[in-house]
């Protein structure tokens, strides 16, 4: 069994709207939550507020982990462990480029993003804004500080 890769996900909501991403992958415009790789010397709560600074242009305030998801490709067969948290945003920066590949962000409503469900990038996406309304939290502490080398042995629920 091939090492999943481990990624991080920002589930934030205002009004009743979630920030996404658009972003052109593999040719087709796809959402998805401000998300992206932890990467080495860097810990889970430093990897999501960086890519959520770095796709979005908003700066990411984590206050609760929201779940740990295992995902395969389905082309591929990768898999991806996924570390949802959930917080608020502010110091929007429009002005500032977005990684690239992202074509821009929204605030979407639950019933916009079921509505694209195709469209979505994988059914992480839904799964993690289902679980946050749901009520799911569990302490930062738990995995805030946990880097590439030890995220790997967290429990994931495989979707």
């Amino acid at each position: 069994m091939c090492t999943p890769e481990i990624t991080v996900a920002a589930v934030t909501e205002r009004e009743g709207r979630f920030l996404l991403v658009e972003e052109r992958i593999e040719g087709r415009l796809v959402l998805n939550q401000p998300a992206g790789h932890l990467e080495r010397g860097e810990s889970l709560l430093q990897a999501i507020v960086r890519e959520v600074q770095e796709e979005a242009a908003w700066r990411f305030s984590a206050s609760a982990l929201i779940g740990v998801y295992l995902w395969r490709h389905p082309r591929t067969g990768r898999p991806f462990k996924r570390f949802a948290f959930t917080g608020s945003v502010s110091d929007h920066r429009p002005a500032q480029p977005l990684d690239e590949g992202i074509v821009a962000t929204c605030w979407l409503t639950p019933a916009q993003i079921r509505a694209r469900e195709a469209t979505l990038r994988s059914p992480l996406v839904l799964r993690c804004i289902e679980d946050f309304l749901s009520g799911a939290r569990s302490a930062l502490a738990d995995v805030a500080q946990l880097d590439l080398d030890s995220a790997g042995a967290v429990a994931a629920v495989e979707v």
